[in-house]
């Protein structure tokens, strides 16, 4: 594939062009190393280097053009040297003009939120396959194209992968794509130049204040997004979160609310919460889902208010939707011959671990006692670790504190900032045993027929990712051996 440059330019934010811009471009590159024959490279102010070094590199590797926010010293004149006021914003913009704007042709509808962006996405895109459609989906866990599985690195590929990939969902005749928006993505520009027909917002709680450093600047980053909205777009905000209207408050977009709890445009009623799932009174009809939990609710209500608004059948939604499955990491839950629950689920944030546990004690019948193993990742937020001990404790029997992602941090250090959570009488009730394998089958030893054991903050993932390097490992694996649950 390939494109004159001046096809890729227009709404780049450009300030100055020195060089041709009747040239083909054949590839877009943003890592000087894949720069070669024909490619238009990005130099991009990133968080840990800065790709305006590595021009001269992208040039000698016969880079036909450069996206840069100062031109370099050594101007070539073979090559095209384009000035702009944000590479990231123009990187966007350009890889959208590359691959024919695919997110122009497809019902692209976004969800933002600290927590539930994972579940909401993936089942908005498992019901509009059961409906009938093919669809795409751009999530945490894995990306798919209709049927084609494409793995995940970040929750928001950027956007020379974004563009490619929805080019290749229209390739495979797909109409809609359901994909999640991190925060990280918005403040970093990688949904730039994507039209987006529809915005989800989940709700925002403490997380990633080691990337935004305040929550105010968390919260701005998510507003962008639904600032941004065109206005034949829909604003779909959960109303029960104070920040919901917020969210709204300045969008061109078609405004809807839900609610649990509140007079809204969708609202939703529990009428019983099991470990076998849900009933629910959705907009006067009663029907019963496998998912568990009041977050899940949330979820349920936010998947069935976007297909309505998206104009699909009311009865029909309800239908699909009572056959959903939980999506992998997200509360899922496996039982032992001897009657202990395990459940495994990503919470790794204080407002996820408050959700999860708080729906465990309000499913169970009150004698059976909860043990929580829970760990904190490295390089993240950390704020976070003593109020993630302190709710763990709080609403656990026991609690055996663990590695999670250690990364690049060393996980005794974690662990010491998660007990500064802790108040001394706690300490008789909490382990710490760093070794992840090892607390999990502590917790399974401990455990009594009845029991329920939470292994919270890794979920879907299949990996520990110490000093760079992922190691296999898997909470449900582990569990399953401890238990001796053979599938």
């Amino acid at each position: 594939m390939a494109k004159k440059l001046n096809e890729l330019t227009a709404g780049a934010g450009i300030i100055e062009i020195k060089g041709a811009t009747d040239i083909e471009i054949s590839s877009l590159e943003f890592d000087s190393r894949k720069a070669g024959q024909g490619s238009l490279f990005f130099a991009i102010r990133g968080t840990v280097s800065d790709g305006h070094k590595f021009i001269a590199q992208a040039v000698a590797q016969g880079a036909s053009a450069i996206v840069c926010e100062e031109f370099p010293e050594k101007i070539y004149s073979a090559v095209t040297y384009i000035l702009v006021m944000n590479s990231k914003y123009a990187e966007g913009i350009m890889s959208g003009h590359f691959w024919d704007n695919p997110s122009l042709k497809l019902t692209l509808v976004g969800v933002t939120g600290t927590n539930g962006k994972t579940t909401t996405a993936t089942l908005l895109y498992e019901l509009f396959k059961s409906l009938g459609y093919r669809a795409g989906l751009i999530s945490t866990i894995e990306n798919r194209i209709a049927d084609e599985v494409v793995p995940a690195d970040h929750t928001t590929p950027d956007p020379l992968q974004l563009n490619e990939l929805m080019a290749e969902m229209l390739e495979k005749g797909c109409t809609y794509c359901f994909m999640e928006v991190s925060s990280h993505a918005i403040d970093q520009q990688r949904i730039a130049g994507l039209n987006f027909k529809g915005g989800i917002f989940t709700n925002i709680t403490h997380d990633h204040l080691d990337y935004h450093k305040t929550f105010a600047a968390y919260l701005k980053a998510k507003k962008t997004f639904f600032d941004n909205l065109p206005p034949d777009a829909f604003a779909l905000v959960n109303k029960d979160d104070k920040n919901g209207l917020v969210m709204a408050q300045n969008t061109q977009a078609k405004v809807y609310t839900y609610s649990l709890r509140a007079l809204a445009d969708f609202r939703c009623r529990i009428i019983e919460n099991h470990f076998d799932g849900l009933q629910l009174n959705i907009d006067g009809t009663d029907c019963w889902f496998r998912l568990i939990g009041e977050f899940n609710a949330y979820n349920l209500l936010v998947i069935y208010a976007t297909a309505v608004i998206l104009g699909e059948d009311r009865n029909k939604v309800l239908t699909e939707m009572s056959r959903f499955e939980p999506v992998n990491g997200r509360f899922n839950s496996i039982r032992s011959a001897s009657g202990i629950t395990a459940i495994v689920d990503y919470a790794h944030t204080p407002d996820a671990l408050q959700n999860v546990l708080e729906t465990i004690h309000a499913i169970r019948s009150k004698n059976e006692r909860i043990i929580t193993v829970v760990g904190a990742g490295g390089n993240r937020d950390r704020t976070k670790r003593p109020i993630m001990a302190s709710i763990s404790c709080r609403l656990s029997d026991h609690l055996i504190l663990t590695s999670d992602n250690p990364r690049f941090e060393e996980p005794g250090d974690i662990l010491k900032e998660m007990e500064a959570g802790l108040e001394p009488e706690d300490k008789s009730k909490v382990l710490v045993i760093e070794n992840r394998r090892e607390a999990i089958r502590t917790a399974c030893a401990l455990a009594k027929p009845g029991d329920i054991i939470l292994v919270a903050g890794k979920g879907h993932e299949t990996y520990q990712d110490i000093k760079g390097i992922k190691h296999h490992f898997d909470d449900k694996e582990v569990l399953k051996e401890a238990l001796g649950i053979n599938d």
